[in-house]
């Protein structure tokens, strides 16, 4: 059972709020990039592991769990042989496409500048 927070707990990002969890399940990069493979559709785990290039089967899997548990994906056994699995975005998780566009928008639209940020910084902090 959560503990009770108040609303100046959460916005403070305080231990006691359930925001602090949620945010990081929802907002690491393996959860924005499942969310984001899915939204063409349903896929198989084997599928959404061959577009998610670099991810391991485990953190693959730890992610899709987290998403479920969440309430952010449906998996549905295919009892079909072989037995498969596939996931689709709930509308919860589809509620998320918004927030998540303008994230990669913004992202696109400042590749350059954050480039060459990267770039001074790394100028001034070498020996």
């Amino acid at each position: 059972m959560l503990e009770e927070t108040t609303t100046d707990e959460c916005q403070d990002f305080t231990k006691a709020c359930p925001s602090r969890l949620l945010f990081d399940q929802i907002a690491d990069k393996w959860s924005m990039m499942v969310l984001t493979a899915l939204d063409s559709g349903p896929m198989r785990f084997n599928a959404i592991k061959r577009r998610l290039e670099g991810v391991t089967q485990k953190a693959l899997t730890q992610c899709l769990r987290r998403l479920e548990r969440n309430g952010l994906l449906y998996r549905r056994v295919i009892t079909k042989s072989p037995v498969a699995v596939e996931y689709t975005i709930t509308p919860l998780g589809r509620s998320l496409k918004v927030p998540f566009k303008a994230l990669y928008d913004w992202m696109l639209e400042h590749l350059d500048e954050v480039q060459v940020a990267r770039n001074e910084f790394d100028e001034h902090a070498s020996p």
